[in-house]
């Protein structure tokens, strides 16, 4: 079984003339999603790919029946497509642009709060469920069918841990990209409900990083609601205080956010630590067997 999505999905992709609209919109019809329209503002009436193409999600909503959405949008107007998106009724937004000013993102996580509407990201990869439905910019080509469920801030740690456990022959329920941005729609709580409520994901590989205390907070969760195994694997533990590593949301400052404050939270709760992504692999397949 999948979390989020699955065969059902019928994806709108929003810049989908942009660069990396149009190529990552062939990827995910090569790995069999179902992309049944696309958006660029004054474009309406084009095709891209067998794609027909909409100046609005609205267009694209009435005309097509999408129930995904998959932003591809400059950071300048990404905020504007979130929000266009749950105004035209997409109940799931996968925000793949990095780079969107905080303030926007206040604004934007705001109004989808109010609206009912998921967003994952921004600044994420995106989210794969083997052999079901790709959405975003994880390699498909890494992932098989199994039951483990992934959860990461980190795109590349992602792909990284998905590979490992592919090479160990532990495939993957669903791989998710919450993104490492300071304000991003789901968190790590949000994922592991859905994977503690999937009756085929029987473990659960965590990927956190410094900053925040999104770690933190899904440490508590998983004491007072987790009854599946957990492994995690928390990077930046080599990181100085008070400068930004990477994500926008990955900086520590006045002594929180550290990796050993994170290590220490999961640690304190059962979750099993890994210093690598191989390791989670090894760690998973001895929790398994």
């Amino acid at each position: 079984m999948s979390i989020l999505v699955n065969k059902d999905t019928r994806l709108l992709v929003q810049g989908i003339t942009g660069r990396e609209g149009q190529f990552h919109t062939k990827q995910m019809i090569e790995y069999g999603t179902q992309v049944v329209a696309g958006t660029a503002p004054g474009k309406g009436g084009s095709w891209m790919d067998n794609v027909p193409i909409f100046s609005t999600v609205k267009d694209a909503v009435a005309a097509t029946e999408p129930n995904t959405s998959v932003i591809y949008v400059p950071a300048p107007f990404a905020a504007d497509a979130i929000i266009e998106a749950a105004d035209g009724g997409i109940k799931l937004i996968v925000c793949i642009t990095e780079g969107i000013p905080v303030l926007d993102m206040i604004k934007a996580k705001a109004y989808l709060d109010a609206q009912g509407v998921r967003l994952l990201g921004p600044n994420c990869p995106g989210v794969i469920s083997p052999g079901e439905a790709k959405v975003g910019i994880i390699p498909g080509n890494i992932l098989i069918p199994g039951p483990v469920g992934v959860v990461s801030r980190s795109g590349t740690l992602t792909y990284e841990v998905v590979y490992a456990l592919t090479q160990r022959g532990l495939g993957q329920s669903t791989a998710v990209g919450i993104g490492g941005d300071p304000v991003s729609g789901t968190s790590f709580v949000d994922v592991l409900q859905l994977f503690q409520d999937d009756p085929l994901t029987d473990l659960v590989a965590l990927i956190g990083e410094i900053g925040g205390s999104k770690e933190e907070e899904a440490a508590a969760f998983i004491a007072e609601k987790m009854t599946k195994p957990v492994i995690a694997l928390i990077a930046g533990q080599s990181a100085p205080a008070d400068k930004r590593m990477g994500h926008a949301g990955a900086i520590v400052s006045g002594g929180v956010g550290s990796a050993q404050d994170k290590i220490d939270a999961l640690q304190s709760v059962g979750v099993r630590i890994a210093r690598h992504p191989e390791e989670v692999a090894e760690l998973a397949v001895q929790m398994l067997s």
